[in-house]
């Protein structure tokens, strides 16, 4: 039998990467947040000024990933902060427009895909990177929910953040993300959509894990 996935898709700050931890936590399954690859690109293009579609996607094939339990590391160096930043996020949704980039973090996407199974989060892990996934949501919340999240996320970390841009940017990143070509960030058609604009982390992981009771995955 084939490894099991739950697959989380949601626009940015909808809390999914939140939800996805606690869910694989949960379940002793693996996780894997497809949007930190994406921000690592982006990175390498801010520090390198890479513009092509065909030098990024070198840079997605060939960069020195790793993940050591919260920490993230590119190229030998701990970039957990840089990674963050709202700049590199922004980059990440302009890189993430591009097919050739997808196509080289296909693979290094699907090979987090090991026993005893897998929780991953991003914008397209239920339609294209795990199509097969076992259980597939859909997360979202209002725009302006949304905002004041992220404004709170920045302002506990000590990161100067204003409200109405951080609203605006989302709105600019939900629109490319939307309306990219390839894999545009849609609920696939067999996902659950969750809205969380009225409900607080630990009700969402217990409707997620409520789900996977239901369809026998994990041990949840």
């Amino acid at each position: 039998m084939r490894v099991p996935v739950v697959a989380i898709d949601g626009p940015s700050a909808s809390g999914k990467g939140t939800i996805a931890k606690r869910v694989a936590d949960a379940l002793g399954f693996h996780y894997l947040e497809s949007g930190a690859l994406y921000r690592l690109v982006a990175l390498l293009a801010l520090e390198k000024n890479l513009t092509g579609e065909e030098a990024l996607a070198r840079a997605a094939e060939r960069m020195a990933v790793a993940f050591k339990g919260d920490a993230i590391w590119l190229e030998g160096r701990e970039v957990t902060a840089e990674v963050r930043a709202e700049e590199v996020g922004i980059r990440a949704s302009e890189v993430a427009r591009m097919p050739a980039v997808r196509e080289a973090l296909l693979t290094r996407q699907r090979a987090f895909r090991q026993p005893p199974g897998l929780v991953a989060d991003g914008r397209d892990m239920a339609t294209v990177v795990f199509p097969d996934a076992a259980l597939k949501i859909f997360l979202t919340a209002s725009p302006e929910i949304r905002a004041e999240r992220r404004y709170k996320q920045l302002k506990e970390k000590g990161i100067d953040a204003n409200l109405r841009a951080l609203s605006r940017d989302l709105q600019e990143r939900d629109a490319r993300d939307a309306n990219r070509p390839v894999a545009p960030l849609v609920p696939a058609a067999d996902s659950v959509v969750v809205d969380s604009t009225a409900l607080g982390i630990e009700a969402v992981v217990e409707q997620v894990l409520r789900l996977c009771r239901e369809r026998q995955v994990g041990q949840a």
